[in-house]
């Protein structure tokens, strides 16, 4: 059975994996709305892991009979002046999940939850390669600057991302 201090903190981490869904949600629109169809799709495929993320911490509860809370989401950011701004606060915000997954590990190990360990031990890799992600995506945006060409051939690429569940092993 996992023991309330770790459950909290699995709530919450649950909230902030949807809460990226939402934000990723809120890029794609954005994207949509601009006429950057690849780059809204990227975010749509973001959304969809994210999501996919959430429901491992969720399973993870039920499994050793905790209670799963959902608590209040807030409303994203909609708005942004360009494509290098998005992936900058995607960037930024994907620091920010790594953080809470951080905390989460010494708490686990604070507290001798070793099943926790292991279950968060697959999201610190997960969050490497996020952040590793979005920050070519930014490296790539900036070399591009104004250039419609390279934002046009940059879209594209960023198009072909597929789905994936989130939760395959990496």
């Amino acid at each position: 059975m996992i023991n309330k201090k770790m459950q909290q903190a699995l709530n919450e981490q649950i909230n902030h994996e949807i809460g990226s869904a939402y934000l990723y949600l809120s890029m794609a629109a954005y994207f949509g709305s601009a006429g950057f169809d690849g780059m809204a799709q990227w975010m749509h495929m973001q959304a969809h892991e994210e999501y996919a993320h959430a429901m491992r911490f969720f399973n993870h509860i039920l499994e050793r009979d905790g209670k799963v809370e959902l608590l209040a989401l807030t409303k994203p950011k909609i708005k942004w002046a360009t494509p290098l701004a998005v992936f900058q606060d995607t960037y930024k915000h994907e620091k920010f999940i790594s953080s809470k997954i951080h905390a989460l590990v010494e708490l686990a190990s604070k507290e001798k939850d070793h099943a926790a360990g292991i279950l968060l031990q697959w999201f610190v890799t997960e969050q490497v390669e996020e952040e590793a992600t979005a920050s070519k995506i930014l490296q790539m945006l900036e070399r591009v600057g104004d250039s419609g060409n390279g934002m046009f051939m940059l879209d594209r690429e960023l198009g072909t991302r597929t789905i994936t569940t989130g939760t395959e092993e990496k």
